[in-house]
């Protein structure tokens, strides 16, 4: 169970988050051009700020994400990670042109000096 103090700081964070999403998607042109200017480079910042405690050391392990002290970190860090998966890979995807694949020509030949024998009919 997380405490009360933990409580209060997400659900706060997950309404201020909420509310940049709402104006940035249901606001005027107006209202989401703020959103763009002012409160996307503070996420930004904040990313940053997360992305910095877990910057992975010469070995590539990040320092945050060890569980123990001979414990090798998850690779990559799970807050790359999450970043990553969220900001870059899942862009929408490009549409593919689907072809089907060439196939070369099955010729149906008679051997040579194979004969076909007719069955009485």
């Amino acid at each position: 169970m997380s405490s009360p103090i933990f409580g209060q700081l997400e659900t706060s964070l997950a309404g201020y988050l909420a509310d940049v999403v709402h104006r940035a998607e249901f606001g005027d042109e107006r209202t989401a051009a703020a959103v763009a200017r002012f409160e996307v480079p503070r996420l930004v910042e904040a990313l940053k700020a997360v992305l910095d405690e877990h910057e992975p050391d010469e070995f590539g392990r990040c320092p945050d994400c060890r569980r123990s002290r001979f414990s090798r970190a998850p690779t990559p860090c799970r807050a790359y990670l999450s970043a990553h998966l969220c900001l870059v890979a899942l862009d929408e995807p490009q549409p593919v042109e689907v072809t089907t694949p060439m196939r070369r020509p099955v010729v149906l030949a008679e051997p040579s000096g194979f004969r076909m024998l007719n069955a009485p009919g």
